[in-house]
């Protein structure tokens, strides 16, 4: 069967469909990084050999693996080489703290855990707590290297009979700060992703570039459909934009996933616009929040269409933007995908009623695409639930939002993240809004923080522009004369980068503990 026969398929395997792509273009490119290329048929040989290992050392259809470490060739074929041995994947965040990583591979229950110089060097201290054995992907001397553990050129595994509902991988939510909550997706989720990832262009011919980690589901959600579909993917294991600006041109890159913070630090590079980028079909972007003023940006200056997506890896729904269709909508995040159900809902768990135009509400979704629930977590994937009148089970995401007329999606804020000041809802996005119209702001935060008279008031993080000497309490009171009496200002503190995840999310809660150590109110 072809792969695009078998793409049609109700449900199938990656496994299957890069076998396929190694018989009819065994030559062709499946994975690049530096001076470095992986064809189909290597990859496809390769995969074998590591599903073969994994047999042989006895790990079991639907049990984990954890792999901790740089992006590396050698973590995309492990990754994929589970797969084929029904073995599920839990990628766990080098940037996690050692508490944190011995708590994820614990609550994987993982035997076996692949690791790099770096990582392994990280949990050094650790180590005893940690049950599995480390299997290094660079043949450091930490653990067992990688090229010594490999079954022999050649080996073949066992046929393993996949299942939709088997787990495919365990992503963790949580990996800096609080408990780690494993969220567990199905091969039947995965295999829905590759399915919608068509209409974007991706096959045989896409090249996407790819600059976020492979333990992130964002960068998952680019590299699976492009290398499943017979494209190749170019791995970069740190992002730095003018490396990103001359891969793209040389290799005629025609799709790339980056998160907000890296398209902006892209379209401010000063030769951006000397790179010859005409090959783009699509670029996509998630994860954190995306201004509409640097979508516009992008539509105006980079070729090829711009797309948002809006969801959780947990699942349940996805609002989709398709920006260079609908430049009169970029202050939202899109309208609900195809088959995807996104309600909002009260305090008090009730739906907020439909014909309520820009009522806000929290943002619940239900869609064919949803995790099985949290790894060994019943009571967090309960509260993360929230079911219709009529059953139907939906997805909490946390995120407070409204629909406009023509049912396009508007986030407020993460609910956690609201500020009650004075008894008044205020959301740290309205007031990020205004403070990046001001000439002097790259980027603002807001938190909120205790306040005695208020209960809480907001707190606003500013990065200036280059060469920019405005002062903090300038900025404070410009704001302020724009917002209204319920959202203003407490302070303004000028801070020269804001901290932020491996994957471009402001990290909020490091901004408020640096000022509630240091000030107060």
């Amino acid at each position: 069967m072809s792969p695009a026969e078998l793409i049609e398929q109700p449900f199938g395997t990656y496994g299957e469909l890069i076998r396929e792509h190694a018989r009819s273009r065994p030559d062709h490119p499946a994975l690049i990084q530096d001076q470095r290329t992986v064809s189909f048929a290597t990859l496809d040989a390769m995969m074998d050999r590591i599903a073969a290992t994994l047999q042989r050392d006895g790990i079991r259809p639907t049990e984990a693996v954890a792999i901790c470490a740089g992006t590396s060739l050698e973590y995309a074929a492990v990754f994929l080489g589970a797969l084929r041995a029904g073995v599920a994947v839990a990628p766990l965040a080098p940037s996690s703290t050692a508490q944190s990583l011995v708590d994820m591979a614990a609550n994987a229950e993982a035997r076996l855990m692949f690791v790099d110089a770096a990582t392994a060097q990280q949990l050094a201290a650790v180590r005893a707590d940690i049950a599995a054995r480390f299997i290094t992907l660079d043949d450091d001397a930490a653990g067992e290297p990688f090229r010594h553990w490999l079954a022999s050129a050649g080996a073949v595994p066992k046929p393993v009979d996949i299942r939709p509902e088997w787990p495919f991988n365990i992503i963790y939510s949580s990996g800096t700060t609080g408990t780690p909550k494993g969220i567990v997706q199905p091969h039947g989720m995965r295999w829905s992703h590759v399915q919608r990832a068509r209409p974007q262009g991706y096959g045989p011919d896409a090249v996407t570039l790819i600059a976020t980690p492979l333990y992130s589901n964002t960068t998952l959600v680019s590299v699976f459909p492009t290398v499943t579909l017979g494209g190749t993917v170019i791995l970069m294991a740190k992002f730095d934009a003018a490396k990103y600006l001359a891969l793209a041109q040389k290799h005629r890159v025609t799709h790339t996933m980056l998160v907000p913070v890296q398209y902006q630090r892209l379209m401010a590079h000063p030769d951006f616009d000397r790179y010859d980028l005409s090959s783009f079909r699509m670029k996509l972007c998630t994860s954190a929040p995306f201004s509409a003023a640097l979508k516009a940006d992008i539509l105006k200056r980079w070729p090829g269409g711009l797309v948002e997506y809006y969801g959780m890896t947990e699942g349940g729904g996805t609002c989709i933007l398709a920006a260079h269709e609908h430049p009169d909508k970029l202050a939202t995040v899109g309208a609900p995908a195809e088959g995807h159900d996104i309600r909002l809902i009260d305090e008090a768990g009730r739906e907020v009623p439909r014909g309520e135009i820009g009522a806000i509400g929290e943002i619940v979704g239900h869609s064919p695409a949803m995790m099985s629930g949290y790894h060994r977590q019943p009571d967090q994937t309960r509260e993360a639930e929230w079911y219709a009148p009529d059953g139907k089970r939906f997805i909490r995401t946390g995120d407070v939002g409204r629909f406009d007329a023509d049912g396009f999606l508007t986030l407020m804020d993460r609910k956690k993240d609201m500020v009650i000041s004075g008894g008044f809802n205020v959301y740290p996005s309205d007031l990020e809004a205004v403070l990046i119209q001001h000439p002097a702001v790259l980027e603002a935060a807001v938190v909120g923080v205790a306040s005695e008279r208020w209960g809480e008031t907001p707190v606003a993080f500013v990065v200036l522009r280059v060469g920019a000497g405005e002062t903090a309490t300038a900025i404070r009171d410009w704001a302020n004369a724009q917002l209204g009496k319920t959202q203003r200002l407490a302070a303004v503190e000028i801070v020269d980068a804001l901290p932020r995840s491996a994957i471009g999310k402001v990290l909020k809660r490091e901004l408020r503990d640096k000022f509630v150590s240091g000030a107060g109110l």
